[in-house]
């Protein structure tokens, strides 16, 4: 039994074994059930006491060290399979920051708005984006021979009376078909209309509308309203200007124009007293409630607000532009 010989050429295969699936052939030459160390160590019965003594000790301080030495060498196999930047990771440097999500500028605006109509008690409600002709149209005041449908380039779904709602206005005659006055309600939410897409005009974007209806809801109410929004929404300094206009569901019909700075008036909400034909379609009494309705765009409070230029961003998904938000 040469154990000097069995001990120089266990230790050299281990230290030159290139893999752990060889360092495991090693092991089990040397010390697996029938390996030459472990036969050495099972022949000591068959031997006298004296040769016991002489060869036992030492044949087991071979064992240990040879299974120490087996469990240095796979660390460091298996710390060689590192990459190279693993291997050189400084643990005293300071990691790197998370870096945080950020808000889509259309998101933010919606929460503000939110925030202020319902500071003023109005309450949010919403409805579906894919609507009847019904209520996008006919309860509206804008049946179909009228003319006043040309100004809405309407989506329809293919093989069905359902369209693509062009505003969020269907959401309040769903909301009176079901509720009395008085109440105060604003309706954000995303419509579609199908026209072509520039720096001011995109194939989809926000609205927010409103409503507020009671026995004595007047234009003095509106204004004050719409000013003390626009005031909390852009600053104290904003000035306005007030235009008649038209639209099918209001009677009369007016514009809201703001100016921050400079000379140069913004259009903002198109607005106006709620048509009686819009109230015989809820079944409400044209002689006992009155009310105004308005609604502007998301997207154009958000560019005036970010002094974003081009529509088309907010829906580019690019990053580059969110993260300033």
């Amino acid at each position: 039994m040469d154990l000097e010989k069995t001990k120089n050429s266990a230790f050299a295969e281990v230290r030159n074994a290139a893999d752990s699936g060889t360092l495991e052939q090693i092991r089990v030459k040397y010390l697996g059930r029938k390996g030459e160390l472990t036969l050495i160590l099972r022949s000591l019965k068959d031997l006298s006491i004296d040769e016991r003594k002489k060869i036992g000790p030492p044949a087991n301080i071979l064992k240990r060290g040879l299974e120490d030495f087996i469990y240095k060498r796979e660390k460091e196999i298996k710390a060689g399979h590192l990459s190279a930047a693993q291997r050189s990771v400084d643990l005293t440097r300071p990691g790197k920051r998370i870096s945080r999500g950020h808000l889509h500028p259309l998101t933010k605006i919606d929460e503000e708005v939110r925030r202020i109509f319902t500071s003023m008690n109005f309450s949010v409600v919403s409805g579906p984006e894919i609507e009847t002709e019904y209520y996008n149209f006919d309860a509206l005041n804008i049946p179909a021979n009228h003319p006043a449908r040309d100004m809405w380039d309407t989506l329809w779904l293919k093989n069905s009376k359902l369209l693509l709602r062009t505003h969020t206005s269907p959401v309040q005659i769903r909301y009176m078909e079901v509720h009395q006055p008085p109440f105060q309600i604003i309706v954000p939410g995303r419509v579609f209309r199908y026209e072509a897409t520039d720096a001011s005009h995109e194939i989809n974007f926000y609205q927010v509308e409103g409503l507020m209806i009671g026995p004595n809801v007047t234009l003095a109410n509106f204004k004050f309203i719409v000013e003390e929004f626009f005031r909390k929404l852009y600053g104290p300094k904003v000035q306005f200007r007030f235009r008649p206009s038209y639209f099918p569901f209001v009677e009369p019909g007016l514009e809201v124009d703001i100016k921050l700075t400079g000379d140069k008036w913004l259009e903002v909400m198109g607005a106006g007293m709620v048509h009686r034909n819009v109230f015989d379609a809820v079944h409400y009494n044209p002689e006992q409630v009155q009310g105004f309705a308005f609604g502007m765009g998301l997207d154009r409070l958000a560019m005036i607000k970010y002094n974003i230029p081009d529509i088309r961003l907010f829906y580019s998904g690019d990053l580059r532009f969110i993260r300033q938000f």
